[in-house]
């Protein structure tokens, strides 16, 4: 494994500290009390929520915050179903957050847990890896994220089916913070970019779906190498149309994941009933790929001065855009949300366990 070499001083991040300290507020919503809600059944203690509507009038996604996520629940789109499931939906049309073009129920880690006076991007309300110069100052080294989930939907209608994106979701992430200050540094960092998607994706008519992730290179937008390194798990990988059968996960079939961010590395582990684990291992560091090669076109640190958080849901990759990219497929959708469920224009993810922990060693 390539060990890393630092290409950026402390000096140069400590001069970027106050602003790379800075954060936003979040936006509140109430709901019944009466509402059986997923806190009853799971942690949320450090988790807030993004869901695709605007109960407040204020023209953005909602967000629900730690405190009061412990009393919320939507009746379409987060909630707690009979069985016990946390429940995530996301149509195809529908309110997205500022930075993206897709809609989401999606939950964000937050290690300040209900201490506001920390603002969300603050260093003690994310993670870093080890060999972040300042990693001293963050709210932990690494950490474990452990979920077991069942897809119960994934869009079905798309104008351009050939586009990797349609008809899946992902369902957890590690996302790198977007940070001007640090781009300012003109180090390689602050992009936003995301180190890890899992995606589960089933076409129309299969008979199953497949599960694999992807490692984003952690270049600006506009580079053209800045593009997702997809690995298998189980069935296929997005491009392939293939009806993976007995190799795939059907809908409704539960699966687990662990995300285990130990000092620099990240361990992936997803398990299933029925069939062989799958292990990946990949350094964040350094440009080393999850098979051991290096990657020339990565930048040469990885995510190693980058801040991150992770987040589960459903994050439906349906664009409410179109345009040109494999990340505009053109899926239908009205906007109305009873409509829009009636023709499949949504996903829908079911969780049977969300647990976050310190990272461990393997």
């Amino acid at each position: 494994m390539k060990k890393y070499t630092s290409t950026f001083k402390l000096t140069a991040l400590a001069a970027i500290t106050p602003l790379l300290f800075m954060g936003c507020a979040s936006t509140n919503t109430s709901v019944d009390s009466n509402t059986p809600v997923p806190a009853s059944k799971f942690d949320l203690s450090n988790w807030k929520i993004n869901v695709p509507v605007d109960l407040n009038n204020d023209g953005k996604i909602d967000t629900v915050d730690v405190e009061d996520i412990q009393t919320y629940a939507h009746p379409d789109f987060f909630y707690l179903d009979d069985q016990g499931y946390m429940v995530f939906t996301s149509p195809n049309k529908a309110l997205t957050s500022a930075n993206s073009t897709n809609t989401r129920s999606e939950l964000r880690q937050m290690i300040r847990g209900t201490n506001t006076k920390i603002k969300t991007k603050n260093s003690k309300n994310n993670f870093a890896l080890a060999v972040h110069p300042l990693s001293e100052r963050f709210g932990s080294v690494g950490g474990k994220m452990e979920a077991t989930l069942k897809v119960d939907h994934v869009a079905l209608r798309a104008n351009d089916p050939s586009k990797k994106a349609a008809y899946s979701v992902v369902v957890g992430q590690i996302h790198a913070g977007k940070d001007q200050a640090l781009i300012d540094t003109k180090l390689g960092f602050g992009w936003g970019n995301e180190p890890l998607k899992i995606y589960y994706k089933k076409w129309p008519g299969h008979k199953t779906g497949s599960v694999f992730w992807n490692y984003e290179r952690n270049l600006p937008k506009k580079d053209p190498n800045r593009t997702d390194i997809t690995y298998p798990v189980w069935g296929n990988t997005w491009e392939n149309p293939d009806d993976p059968t007995a190799a795939g996960i059907a809908l409704g079939d539960e699966f687990s994941y662990t995300v285990n961010v130990h000092k620099n590395m990240m361990y992936l582990t997803f398990s299933a009933q029925g069939k062989k684990d799958v292990n990946y291992a990949i350094n964040l560091g350094n440009n080393v790929d999850a098979y051991g090669k290096v990657d020339d076109k990565d930048h040469p640190n990885g995510y190693a001065a980058d801040w991150h958080y992770f987040k589960a849901g459903a994050y439906n990759q349906c664009s409410t855009k179109s345009a040109k990219g494999i990340w505009y497929p053109g899926c239908l959708g009205t906007g109305d949300w009873a409509t829009d469920k009636q023709n499949g224009d949504y996903a829908q993810v079911s969780f049977k366990k969300l647990v976050l922990s310190p990272s461990t060693k393997p």
